[in-house]
């Protein structure tokens, strides 16, 4: 782990100044066979983090870097990173994780503009089948699937800044069905199913959620009262009991007290989605997974994880995300986009995975660039806790 000052690294840029680091916690899922995840439990970021351009980069020519240095901020709170980036110059010039409720303001202004990526994350609800309440019904499931109006959610929670899918893997994946199509929003299939369920009386279905989702978790529990006709508590997490909450789903030890809990996450690679989060959410050693093992899930990830020919990868991954939506073992909500403000003058390419800054340009109107005609630098800053993907710090440059 690199959690002093450098320099450190041979990419496109070296670490010269600062660190950021994280502190983990294993979470034992079992002992015998052991089974075991981690958990972040606190973050240590110095309030400034350089990079300085690598020019031995092997690559150079195609991947860069174009510019000389890097400063990440952590030095400013996400309100004002965004006041910086839209009203300033010279302070900071890419934001990253910008809310869908800021979208507007970003493009409003006169020194940034808006940036949107289709990226590789989803927003899902985590179905407890564990719970009291027939949940471990197939029916059940898909009943609160149908409940729901997923462009209504992604219009009025999200700003319009997301997608609709069938299951976990966005149509742009690897891995993602031929011809897949998401469920659809329909009450009378919703009521049928959910008719033979026995469901208890007075009995509420309770979903879960952090704090950036409130929004999202009130849509979608007024969607299900008045299509199923049944109770639903919303249960806000505060943040100071998110970590306690977390481990607690990830230990399986406790019975949680949720039906389902709105829940984000990512994936790293494009090429074979179920390894990071279609087993996250459901597989025998996934942190996500609320209720017993599904055989029928393990057996198709066993088959994917041995595969060697790619297509064969892709054939199985494909098998998995059909299976998963088959069996409704969520509620499928969206995938979110990625957003960033971007100073006027900085040529910025997004990425669906990760956060690159190894192709950013500047034009010559940029505060950086001297009369001389040298680059020498570009800032980013942080921006959390807003309606959009929480959970993955933003950095500002």
């Amino acid at each position: 782990m690199i959690d002093e000052p450098g320099p450190w690294g041979t990419g496109p840029f070296t670490l010269v100044q600062g660190a950021s680091s994280i502190t983990t916690r294993n979470v034992i899922m079992s002992a015998s066979p052991y089974r075991a995840s981690s958990i972040i439990e606190s973050e240590q970021r110095d309030p400034q983090v350089v990079l300085e351009a690598n020019l031995d980069h092997w690559n150079r020519a195609a991947r860069g870097p174009r510019i000389e240095r890097v400063v990440f901020r952590n030095d400013v709170t996400p309100e004002e990173a965004l006041r910086l980036v839209c009203d300033a110059e010279g302070e900071v010039d890419i934001l990253t994780e910008v809310s869908p409720a800021d979208a507007q303001r970003v493009q409003d202004s006169a020194h940034a503009r808006l940036v949107v990526c289709d990226s590789n994350r989803v927003l899902v609800g985590i179905i407890n089948r564990n719970s009291d309440a027939p949940l471990h019904d197939r029916d059940v499931r898909r009943a609160l699937n149908w409940a729901i109006d997923r462009q209504s959610v992604v219009e009025q929670g999200l700003a319009g800044y997301a997608s609709v899918i069938p299951a976990l893997t966005p149509p742009w994946c690897s891995g993602f069905p031929p011809g897949a199509t998401p469920f659809e929003f329909d009450p009378g299939k919703a009521r049928e199913a959910f008719a033979g369920a026995s469901w208890p009386a007075r009995r509420p279905l309770r979903i879960a959620t952090p704090e950036p989702f409130a929004g999202i978790a009130h849509i979608l529990a007024a969607g299900i009262r008045s299509t199923l006709d049944v109770l639903v508590e919303v249960i806000v997490v505060p943040p100071e009991q998110a970590l306690a909450g977390a481990r607690a789903l990830m230990e399986k030890k406790l019975d949680l007290p949720w039906d389902v809990l709105v829940h984000p996450w990512f994936d790293l690679s494009s090429e074979a989605p179920p390894a990071a989060v279609h087993r996250e959410f459901f597989g025998l050693d996934g942190a996500f997974r609320a209720g017993p093992p599904d055989d029928g899930f393990d057996a198709l990830f066993d088959e994917m994880k041995v595969q060697l020919e790619g297509a064969a990868l892709v054939e199985v991954a494909e098998r998995i995300d059909a299976y998963v939506q088959d069996q409704a073992l969520a509620l499928f909500i969206c995938a979110p986009q990625a957003l960033y403000a971007v100073n006027e003058h900085v040529t910025f390419s997004p990425y669906k995975t990760t956060f690159e800054l190894a192709e950013v340009t500047v034009g010559g109107r940029h505060w950086s660039v001297s009369g001389d005609g040298a680059v020498h630098g570009a800032r980013t800053a942080p921006s959390r806790g807003k309606p959009g993907f929480a959970g993955a710090a933003g950095n500002a440059c």
